[in-house]
């Protein structure tokens, strides 16, 4: 029995030695992790931190606590930020709780609490703290404080010290420099220095206002995110979008999704591009379109400058006019809104659609350029240059250069112009076309003016004189007047089976031609004339074609898509301009004009 006694003594000395080792090892390990002069939050710890509240001084508000900023360099958001796992510190409460026996984790807190976590502070009215997960439950007045950029306000806090995630709510307000976001739901998370929220919030800068349903905002890279009914409201726009990228330090909105961006005069649509608020210049891609004043500009990219005025579309371009009815197309179109101007290259084509057939008319550069911009005497005038080609149904044209002005509807083609109208060929050294309503009314041929009308492959009515003057009646040429040295060669028909009757050749001073259908049916010379008829097997070989005549159908445009294809005159078929000045009109049409 003694002995037993003996070694049951000796047992638990060992016993009572192991757990003096152990806590001595606890001591020394506890002192390696707490910091100097710190305390750790423990159950041990709230009565000294309640005893010593009186004295200690209270919290700073944000604008008047500064801390000294983390000097350490923002970490790379592409890696995997490190954790450092430190613990939660108790800096001060007025009243401090615990319960070892129900809760041994838990701490209460309450009244003027300050917590430190790394060089994060944490400031409420009362709090939870869980040594065990090492996290943190906060209660109104929370107030969070990192360096002197970063604060964030809320009703409710969870921190947790493992991962670095504060989850606040209600009345929540994130303050960076100059930049603030409110929300009732807010994730932030501290390794990745990024906030996000996920019921809806508004973020506000200098500048902008911008709402969304869910967005996110990272303080370290000044950079947002927003997704679903996004809205960015800045006083001279209002960009609404469904996921849209904004950077608060550039002020640049990168548009990634449906887009538009309306102010008073003008109205984008993108899917895909850049937006400086500041500058209020645009980059955008993927078929954006411009509208202003109803004038609509399209490009696979468009970029736009709201200041000064003017867009540039590139690739694939339409700039169509839904007021006067009429486009410019091409792989390069520019625009000024402010001075009414515009110009278009590369396969550049001008679209006249106010009437049932379309007008298209190619050049190499195609510009619009305004006068009296915003007053009664406004006028507008279209220039094409160089190899213009013209195709609609009923007529075509091709000439070096013309000029189209709306001041007076009169359209000039220079150098070496060609008009077609059904078999009818009209030529000569300048042309000018006078519309009304988008239709011909009358045509002015200037010097070496010539007609051919082709009957068929051999034989063709013929005029020529020093200028010529053709009108027309719903889009049909009617009349033609010819004046100087006038030569004609014209073949009568049968009326039964329009067979060629003989060849009259007739010279004189004026003469007025008269068409039906497209198609010469008498002429009446005025003055001294002479002629001759010629049965079809007598023509001498030097009468068939007038000395000027020539027959261009190699040139003429055949479809559309054929005002791309120039074909330059034959050698030896080329005008040369005369001096002879044309004759001024009074524009006495010598026809009734309502009437067919």
């Amino acid at each position: 029995m003694l002995k037993t006694n003996k070694k049951n003594k000796q047992q638990n000395r060992h016993r009572w030695l192991l757990i003096g080792f152990l806590c001595l090892f606890g001591v020394c390990l506890v002192a390696q992790v707490r910091p100097t002069g710190q305390k750790p939050v423990t159950g041990d710890s709230i009565k000294s931190a309640a005893d010593t509240s009186k004295s200690a001084s209270k919290a700073k508000t944000p604008a008047g606590n500064k801390k000294q900023s983390d000097n350490k360099k923002q970490p790379d958001n592409k890696k995997q930020p490190e954790n450092k796992k430190t613990k939660v510190y108790l800096l001060h409460a007025d009243e401090g709780q615990a319960d070892k026996l129900a809760r041994p984790d838990v701490q209460v807190l309450i009244g003027n609490v300050k917590l430190r976590h790394d060089s994060m502070y944490m400031y409420c009215d009362s709090a939870l703290i869980f040594e065990k997960t090492n996290s943190v439950e906060a209660f109104s007045n929370v107030r969070m404080e990192q360096g002197d950029t970063l604060f964030i306000y809320g009703d409710y806090l969870y921190y947790d010290g493992m991962t670095q995630i504060a989850q606040l709510r209600e009345n929540v307000k994130m303050v960076n420099r100059n930049t603030t976001l409110l929300t009732d739901s807010l994730n932030y998370d501290r390794l990745y220095d990024l906030g996000y929220y996920f019921e809806g919030g508004t973020l506000t800068d200098e500048d902008n206002v911008l709402t969304s349903e869910w967005g996110e905002y990272s303080p370290a890279t000044k950079l947002a995110v927003f997704n679903h009914d996004v809205k960015l409201v800045n006083p001279k726009f209002v960009l609404t979008s469904d996921t849209l990228k904004y950077s608060t330090a550039t002020k640049i909105a990168t548009i990634l999704g449906p887009s538009d961006i309306v102010s008073d005069q003008n109205h984008i649509y993108s899917e895909r591009g850049v937006y400086n608020t500041t500058t209020e210049q645009a980059e955008l891609l993927d078929r954006s379109v411009l509208t202003n004043d109803g004038k609509k500009l399209t490009g696979d990219s468009l970029f736009y400058d709201r200041i000064l005025g003017y867009g540039e579309a590139f690739d694939n371009v339409q700039m169509n006019d839904t007021v006067n009815r009429n486009m410019l197309t091409g792989d390069y179109c520019f625009y000024n809104e402010l001075t009414g101007s515009a110009v278009a290259t590369k396969r550049a084509v001008a679209i006249d659609y106010s009437q049932g057939d379309s007008l298209f008319m190619h050049g190499d550069t195609l510009r619009l350029i305004t006068y009296h911009m915003n007053t009664d005497s406004m006028y507008r005038e279209m220039r094409a240059y160089h190899k213009v080609r013209a195709y609609r149904t009923d007529v075509q044209a091709v000439c070096d250069s013309l000029v189209y002005n709306s001041k007076d509807s009169c359209m000039t083609m220079y150098t070496d112009p060609i008009l077609w109208h059904g078999e009818q060929q009209l030529l000569g050294e300048e042309i000018k076309i006078y519309m009304n309503d988008s239709t011909i009314d009358w045509a002015h041929i200037i010097n070496q003016a010539l007609t051919v009308e082709k009957k068929d492959s051999i034989h063709y009515n013929q005029v020529s004189g020093k200028e010529m003057k053709a009108f027309f009646i719903d889009g049909d040429m009617r009349l033609v007047e010819v004046n100087g040295n006038v030569l004609v060669v014209y073949y009568p028909v049968e009326e039964k089976d329009s067979s060629l009757i003989m060849m009259n050749y007739s010279e004189g001073g004026l003469l007025k031609m008269y068409l039906k259908e497209r198609r010469m049916e008498r002429g009446v010379f005025v003055g001294k004339t002479t002629g001759t008829a010629y049965p079809l097997d007598q023509i001498p070989p030097d009468k068939s074609r007038l000395p000027s005549f020539v027959w261009f159908d190699y040139i003429r445009p055949l479809n559309k898509e054929d005002i791309f294809e120039w074909r330059a005159k034959k050698a030896g078929e080329v005008l040369k301009k005369s001096d002879r000045k044309p004759v001024t009109s009074p524009r006495n049409m010598h026809i009734k004009r309502n009437n067919k």
